[in-house]
């Protein structure tokens, strides 16, 4: 289950939503909430009440695996290694118009 809030406010849940069909689901914030059920309703009541929800996720906070910022360099710093993972590995022939 989520985490429990210290000062009895329900379990903390993060917030997805989804502005229009077929668009990412993007991080909207945090609420608090009993179970999934309240979660979701909460979240609509504070996140969607202008009508641009056409989709919420809402998802235990402690369900979340993050990197730290201690390891941001360790962590990322292979794909700086991997040359053909930046454009000026790749030529683009000269017939090639647009890009």
């Amino acid at each position: 289950m989520a985490t429990k809030d210290m000062f009895g406010e329900g379990e903390l849940w993060e917030v997805f939503i989804q502005k229009e069909t077929g668009a990412p689901h993007e991080h909207a914030g945090s609420i608090h909430a009993a179970d999934s059920e309240l979660a979701l309703q909460n979240a609509r009541d504070v996140f969607a009440r202008r009508g641009e929800v056409v989709s919420l996720w809402v998802v235990p906070a402690n369900c979340i695996t993050a990197s730290s910022p201690d390891d941001s360099g360790p962590f990322f710093d292979p794909a700086d290694d991997k040359i053909y993972r930046h454009p000026q590995f790749y030529h683009v022939p000269k017939a090639v118009k647009g890009m």
